[in-house]
């Protein structure tokens, strides 16, 4: 028997991963801090209940991300899980391209995350993607709600579905520990301003964009695509595929 552990088994890319997983001679952990949010419930942050959570376990899938509050908490929870690990064979990282070029908060916390892998000994496997289709969605949901939204209309994706990461995580996962795997991206490069006309397209919504200038590093780095890898165009659901799925 396997025993597979997946932290973030319950977000958006863990719903779509851990019915993969699941199979004969395969057991699938999914860690939460909730009750209702998975198999085992255990705190990265605070390490309580984490022991019991990995007791056993021979693959990792580490897909948690403190999100809500821009990866605050990321560093310290990759520690603490790393501590509890004991001798698991492989560990899979799920990161972001673009993030050691993007001086971006949150991107530093999941360099910093990266790099507390890399030095623990843990045999590992680090994959980044671009962002995920549902990431851009719920910016544009959002913006449905205003007359006229503002947005960083020149900034670049390279938009990815969450199942096509899933997939590549699946395969990575039963494979031998590769230290970085290669980058994986959305099969094709858009500007926000060109996903928000396809989504208005789709929608009716929002009825207008106005294009919001972001100076600095930051935005200069997303004006250029350095959170794109066009050489790594491995997803196959293009963001009018994904829209054409989506509920009203």
């Amino acid at each position: 028997m396997t025993v597979i552990l997946v932290t973030g088994g319950s977000g958006t890319l863990g719903r779509q991963l851990v019915p993969m997983l699941r199979g004969p001679g395969t057991e699938v952990r999914v860690l939460s801090r909730r009750p209702q949010g998975g198999s085992h419930v255990a705190d990265l942050v605070t390490a309580r209940g984490l022991a019991d959570a990995v007791a056993g376990v021979d693959l990792v899938v580490h897909a948690a991300s403190d999100t809500r509050r821009f990866g605050r908490a990321d560093p310290a929870q990759t520690r603490n899980l790393l501590r509890c690990l004991g001798q698991v064979r492989h560990l899979v990282y799920v990161s972001i391209v673009g993030i050691d070029e993007i001086p971006l908060g949150y991107y530093q916390r999941k360099l910093a995350c990266e790099h507390e892998i890399q030095a623990s000994g843990v045999p590992h496997t680090i994959v980044r993607a671009t962002q995920f289709h549902e990431l851009i969605a719920g910016l544009l949901r959002a913006a449905e709600r205003l007359p006229v939204a503002p947005l960083p209309l020149r900034f670049r994706f390279q938009p990815v579905a969450a199942a096509d990461v899933a997939s590549r995580i699946a395969e990575l996962i039963e494979a031998q520990p590769a230290g970085r795997a290669g980058d994986f991206g959305g099969p094709e490069v858009l500007t926000l301003g060109d996903m928000a006309r396809t989504w208005r397209q789709a929608r009716g919504r929002p009825r207008a964009c106005w294009p919001v200038p972001v100076p600095g590093r930051v935005g200069r780095a997303f004006r250029d695509g350095l959170n794109t890898c066009p050489d790594h165009r491995a997803g196959t659901q293009r963001w009018a595929d994904f829209l054409g799925a989506i509920p009203p």
